[in-house]
């Protein structure tokens, strides 16, 4: 396993089901207590495990969410729409009430998460993390049909070895070199899908009286008018997270003050009042997103045997939308049904379970993005249709209980977008953009005075 991400610790728990020994290869150290990873540059900023991703979790490792819970992380589970205040596209969700099938959805910072995910994976007594080692290049059979290994190195040596290995698992995230370590071996590199949205966003810590706000998360999304999002997260022991974040090339936040003027336009008063108020904690985080980028392994005519690819290295979304962690664990359970049938032409066999997860999320991150004018790329028909359903769908979300309760399920990843196109919900849906219509033609048709 090349990379202790989310995505490496998820499928290394799956491999030690299947193989005699899992070695994680690392670059930063290990830590005692939750810290802040320099190979995860981005998990100073905020995070959100959605519910198909906690369920992954607690699977993989079960009562690790009950444990997290009880040192401090707080766990949305009750469906009362008064603890979130959010808005897609312009559109604001019921301030209140409670889901008709709630979701759970989890809100630990990413440093806290990752290392309760590795306390559970390094106690398997058939796993091995082997930090502070840098990948060098793979290693293959005469014939270069399958990969037999991987190079490695201390980050303090200049000596390299290889660790032979049945299969590798590339998981170094989104600066993966594994193009190149194929292209070495002979084969052709992976085409790629990308859409250039040149996010930049800062992140700040924040101390704020407990009670002070009522919500765990706050968060509103990219509109037509505005391509900026803001996000607030209440994380373990009442500590929290601002986020904000600007797309197509606009002027990132520089400090505290700069992410108030941004927030000031897009999120409500009541937590205005609040953050003007609030102490910042440390310093300022940075972080930018040229594009999102989709590695097409899935495609490849030719791949070597013992060699599969995952998470971030194959598919780095946009980030604001809180889909890479979830879809890293929905790669996992693709992974975990596949070596349930064997290993035999694994690497064809995992791509292409994968990729249906992963086709979903992209086609919905890249829909968003392109609904943005400042965003440049193709709008085909396709991408079109989607966004105008989508449209009609939020529409009905900000007064409709049963198209959010449905809505919240295809958020978190539990249920396939197609569920919101059953007749049930489509017909709600119909009916709410049709008073909207009306709402608006009403003031339209009135007499002037």
């Amino acid at each position: 396993m090349l990379g202790a991400s989310m995505a490496g610790m998820l499928a290394a728990r799956v491999a030690a089901e299947h193989y005699r020994e899992v070695v994680v290869v690392e670059r930063d150290a290990r830590s005692e207590q939750p810290a802040q990873r320099r190979g995860v540059p981005q998990g100073c900023h905020g995070h959100v495990l959605q519910a198909g991703g906690v369920a992954v979790l607690d699977e993989l490792f079960p009562g690790i969410l009950g444990d997290m819970v009880a040192e401090g992380a707080p766990v949305w589970g009750d469906g009362d729409l008064g603890r979130v205040i959010l808005e897609y596209a312009g559109h604001r969700f019921l301030p209140s009430g409670h889901l008709l099938n709630p979701v759970t959805s989890c809100l630990p910072s990413r440093p806290f998460l990752d290392w309760h995910v590795m306390q559970r994976l390094s106690a398997r007594p058939n796993v091995t993390i082997l930090s502070g080692h840098d990948v060098i290049g793979l290693t293959a059979s005469r014939d270069r049909r399958r990969v037999t290994g991987v190079t490695i190195a201390r980050r303090d040596a200049t000596e390299a070895f290889v660790l032979g290995a049945d299969l590798v698992i590339d998981a170094t995230g989104r600066g993966s070199r594994a193009p190149v370590f194929l292209e070495e071996l002979g084969y052709d590199r992976p085409t790629e899908d990308e859409l250039v949205i040149s996010l930049a966003y800062t992140s700040q810590w924040l101390r704020i009286p407990s009670g002070a706000i009522a919500q765990h998360m706050v968060a509103t999304f990219p509109k037509t008018s505005d391509p900026s999002t803001v996000a607030l997260l209440n994380h373990e022991n009442d500590t929290w997270l601002m986020t904000v974040g600007v797309m197509a090339g606009k002027e990132p936040a520089a400090d505290f003050a700069d992410m108030l003027r941004i927030a000031r336009r897009r999120i409500p008063r009541h937590i205005l009042e609040v953050l003007e108020l609030a102490e910042p904690v440390g310093k300022t985080n940075h972080y930018r997103t040229p594009s999102s980028r989709w590695r097409r392994y899935d495609g490849m005519v030719r791949r070597p045997e013992g060699f599969v690819v995952t998470g971030d290295a194959v598919c780095s979304f946009n980030p604001i939308y809180g889909q890479g962690m979830t879809v890293a664990a929905m790669d996992a359970m693709a992974l975990r049904r596949c070596l349930r049938v064997g290993d035999g032409d694994l690497p064809r066999r995992f791509f292409r379970e994968s990729a249906k997860t992963i086709g979903v999320a992209w086609r919905n991150a890249i829909s968003a993005d392109l609904a943005l004018p400042d965003v440049a790329g193709e709008r085909t028909l396709g991408i079109r249709i989607n966004n105008r359903f989508s449209e009609w769908v939020l529409t009905a979300v900000e007064t409709d209980l049963v198209v959010t309760s449905q809505f919240f399920r295809v958020l978190g990843m539990l249920d396939s977008p197609a569920r919101l196109m059953r007749p049930s919900i489509l017909a709600r849906v119909i009916r709410a953009n049709r008073a909207r219509t009306q709402q608006v033609r009403e003031p339209e048709m009135s007499p002037s005075g």
